[in-house]
């Protein structure tokens, strides 16, 4: 392990996101707040700059950065910089404790939205911003932004990129990596900025809709209001967000591809279909549902489409206690929770691409089961799948699998029913927010002991990076020295 390069990056990037505090100290001047707010973020950034300047003093080599200083650089850097971010909330007062701060922060930067607040309007203008803006910041990645704004990066970053990036596989854009994140964040920046706009458009105030913005990009989901979205009370915005969290929910090279006039190559797109179809079936299916349970057509078409593109985006917004709804309805959305949205988007769970190939594979092996002597093989995206790729997908469902059960047996202490236990590690472990139960839209995560929440926490960030990046970096044999 090259510990100077670790200290390094980490330092570099905890003097980037010190930077970004000065969005929420012209928040909170615009709206003439308690001198307390300001110099929250200001002590923050201070002990950020000072931390981070101390790490990064002098210049390394990054082509010395491998994979395991990857892993390890990434791991450590959401860690830290979700416990940075909490500081804020402490030290102006809005949120005392530091467990919770840190619970809420870790949310934000996973774009989970998961909240421990009873009510969020309590919050002043510039921490809504900050909470918000934790999503805009932890959708594309805390990394990814550090490489679209550093002047130049090298061959070792690709390890960076490729450990925080979600997905089975990952490619870069263009040849420069570099270059590649601006891409990436140029796309994000554009499609926000639209959401924005159209929200205005619809009536919402500009600042309402700057958050929720963020919300959307990063698939986040916090709320700037009790009550999610459903106070807004607007089948227009409701229609906005529902199919802004769609498209944050895809691939973000299928618009490059766009962009590049490549539009029959992205409708092509093998894990794109099955993401539509996923929807498409979903919505369809609970609004019979809700139908046959004397629901009006309209606002069963309604609440189904934006709850589903909530949900299977794992973006976390609600219009409807869908904890209410029919036992059907809830199934559904409990295995959409699994599935998540494709690969190479900011949306959480296994990913739709994952969920193909065990399909697939799974629809294979019993064809090999029942003619022995058949050669049969997997083909996704128009390639025949190696077995070293498929076996990559099974590896990281069993690791995801052990892990979901393990903090479900620590969470269930503290739930009263498999559901409330079974949904909470659900809604963290895929980013998504809400869950069922206990947890469901109408409630929050804060009867939890302090415990929990650092457990959940930890939980959130793991589910973020896919989980391997935070056990290399628990695993004793990482930090042993270079011979």
């Amino acid at each position: 392990m090259n510990r100077q390069v670790v200290r390094y990056v980490t330092g570099r990037i905890l003097m980037i996101v010190a930077g970004l505090m000065i969005f929420p100290v012209l928040v909170s001047l615009i709206y003439r707040e308690p001198i307390r707010y300001i110099m929250s973020f200001i002590l923050t950034a201070i002990l950020m700059l000072g931390i981070g300047f101390t790490f990064s003093r002098t210049e390394l080599d990054l082509h010395k950065l491998y994979a395991k200083e990857g892993f390890v650089i990434v791991s450590l850097s959401w860690i830290l910089v979700s416990a940075f971010g909490a500081l804020p909330f402490v030290f102006s007062g809005d949120i005392p404790s530091f467990i919770d701060a840190f619970f809420e922060t870790s949310s934000g930067f996973t774009t989970t939205g998961s909240s421990i607040l009873n009510d969020v309007e309590a919050l002043s203008h510039s921490m809504l911003f900050w909470r918000s803006f934790t999503h805009f910041i932890g959708g594309m990645g805390v990394l990814v932004f550090a490489l679209a704004i550093l002047p130049s990066s090298n061959s070792g970053s690709v390890h960076i990129m490729k450990a925080e990036m979600p997905g089975p596989t990952f490619g870069k854009l263009v040849s420069r990596l570099s270059s590649s994140a601006r891409i990436l964040y140029v796309i994000y920046i554009v499609m926000m900025l639209v959401v924005v706009f159209l929200l205005w458009l619809a009536g919402t105030p500009l600042f309402d809709s700057l958050l929720l913005s963020f919300g959307v990009a990063g698939t986040g989901g916090f709320g700037i209001v009790n009550g999610s979205i459903a106070p807004y009370d607007s089948s227009i915005i409701e229609l906005i967000l529902g199919i802004g969290m769609l498209l944050f929910g895809m691939n973000f090279n299928l618009f490059f591809l766009v962009v590049n006039k490549q539009i029959k190559q992205t409708l092509r797109n093998e894990e794109l279909k099955w993401y539509l179809g996923i929807v498409g079936i979903s919505v369809g299916l609970i609004s019979l549902n809700l139908i046959m349970n004397s629901m009006p057509l309209v606002t069963s078409v309604r609440d189904s489409f934006f709850t589903v593109s909530s949900v299977i985006t794992t973006t976390g917004f609600s219009t409807a206690l869908f904890g209410d709804w029919p036992l059907f309805s809830q199934l559904i959305l409990l295995i959409l929770m699994f599935v998540g949205g494709m690969a190479g988007s900011t949306a959480g769970g296994l990913k739709v691409s994952r969920v193909v190939l065990l399909i697939k594979s799974g629809w294979a092996e019993l064809k090999r089961v029942v003619r022995p002597n058949r050669i049969v093989t997997v083909q996704f995206e128009d390639k025949m799948m190696e077995e070293q790729a498929l076996n990559k997908v099974y590896d990281y469902v069993i690791v995801y699998s052990s892990i979901f059960i393990l903090t479900m047996l620590l969470v269930s202490f503290e739930t009263p029913d498999f559901i409330s236990a079974f949904s909470t590690v659900a809604a963290t472990i895929n980013n998504i927010g809400p869950g069922l139960g206990i947890v469901g839209p109408a409630y929050n995560f804060s009867m939890y002991s302090p415990f929990v929440k650092v457990i959940l926490s930890f939980i959130m960030i793991m589910g973020r990076l896919e989980i391997f990046p935070i056990l290399i970096l628990l695993t004793p044999n990482t930090w042993r020295k270079q011979t």
